[in-house]
């Protein structure tokens, strides 16, 4: 009976020990676990650690409202941060829908607003000769001369005034010979003529590529080698040539590659020449050949070297630019009209004697090759048998 009573005591004196007795007595026996010192902790079964005193608990009991507080005070801080964008967005969303009606209540209304300038527009999309406005060559800083002191007095048709040391030039003058030189491109573009366009000054190879893709021609862009128009012969010896048809179809396969590898290299029907001052060379060669030329012509140029002049601003990459894809459009239009017609079965150009010339050598070949008519091949229906 005794030892029994002993036992209950000893449990309930286990049962009502404070934790933190527990805690304590592990505490203590980690620091003799992981001490460097040589001494031993000894833990007594029968004794537990005195319980904190109340300044402690009380201490610890009013941290855990503390922490509520913070905790509840950083879910409103993050609750007001999304309320804050989500009010963002919604005012993102009726702004968008107010300026989304008024555009379509106002859309018809008021003056109608012109792009702005794009660099690139003119080269890409160039306008065509009959949308060519003095407004538009005024833009494109086509009247802008040279000093007055390097003018060339043939040129003072084309003057308008002075301002500023400066000769202005007449932007009717550049209006009507662009559109005169528009016509004659598209003249020659219709009577499947060879076009050229030199443009050797920095800046001006994407016109003058753009040009020529447009007309259908040709371009150059680096510096004009002497002889290439008259002494071809040398200079382009081995360039490729090749015949098409009216439909601008290539036939070269279909028995003229002999006539072709005989034939000399061809010369343009056409220049047209963005800096005539550093191309004289080039311009002596096509007045000796009879090819006629087109030019800008600045106040200290000599319109005399050109067959056809605009009086325009030869410095500037903005008029090269509209003159030359002016005239790259009008090539365009001329290539239409002529494939139009050719359909119809209307063809503006003429074979050269050399292509005659071969076309008859071939077709009396032909006739020498081709067996005689006998009776015997007639009653054989056409074969021999």
């Amino acid at each position: 009976m005794l030892s029994r009573a002993a036992i209950r005591q000893s449990r309930r004196a286990l049962f009502t020990t404070p934790p933190t007795a527990i805690g304590g007595q592990i505490q203590i026996a980690r620091r003799a676990f992981l001490s460097t010192e040589s001494t031993t902790t000894s833990i007594p079964s029968s004794q537990t650690a005195p319980p904190p005193p109340p300044s402690q608990r009380q201490e610890s009991t009013a941290a855990r409202p503390d922490r509520a507080a913070n905790s509840e005070s950083a879910d409103a801080a993050q609750r007001q941060q999304w309320g804050a964008k989500k009010e963002i967005s919604d005012e993102i969303a009726r702004n968008f829908i107010v300026k989304k009606t008024v555009h379509r209540k106002t859309k018809r209304l008021g003056s109608t607003i012109e792009d702005r300038y794009v660099p690139q527009e003119l080269i890409n999309h160039p306008p065509t000769p009959k949308d060519v406005t003095l407004e538009l060559l005024l833009a494109s800083q086509t009247h802008m001369g040279h000093n007055t002191a390097m003018w060339n007095p043939e040129n003072s048709r084309y003057i308008h005034g002075i301002r500023n040391g400066i000769h202005i030039i007449s932007l009717e003058q550049t209006a009507l010979h662009l559109r005169r030189a528009a016509r004659v491109v598209e003249e020659i573009a219709y009577n499947s003529g060879l076009i050229l366009f030199v443009g050797t000054r920095r800046g001006q190879s994407d016109i003058v590529v753009r040009a020529a893709e447009l007309a259908g021609g040709c371009h150059i862009f680096d510096k004009w080698n002497p002889g290439t128009i008259t002494n071809r012969d040398v200079m382009l010896k081995g360039a490729s040539i090749r015949m098409v048809d009216e439909q601008d179809r290539d036939i070269s396969d279909e028995g003229f590659r002999p006539h072709l590898m005989d034939h000399r290299a061809l010369a343009p029907d056409l220049v047209i020449v963005l800096n005539p001052l550093e191309n004289h060379v080039l311009l002596r060669e096509c007045a000796q050949e009879a090819i006629p030329t087109i030019g800008i012509i600045d106040t200290d140029a000599d319109a005399a070297r050109v067959t056809y002049p605009i009086p325009a601003n030869d410095d500037s990459l903005r008029s090269a630019a509209l003159i030359a894809g002016v005239l790259g459009q009008a090539g365009k239009l001329g290539n239409k009209r002529r494939l139009r017609d050719a359909k119809d079965g209307l063809v503006t150009w003429e074979n050269d004697t050399d292509v005659l010339g071969y076309l008859d050598k071939q077709s009396r070949q032909g006739e020498q090759k081709r067996p005689r008519k006998t009776p015997r091949w007639i009653l054989a229906g056409g074969k021999f048998s």
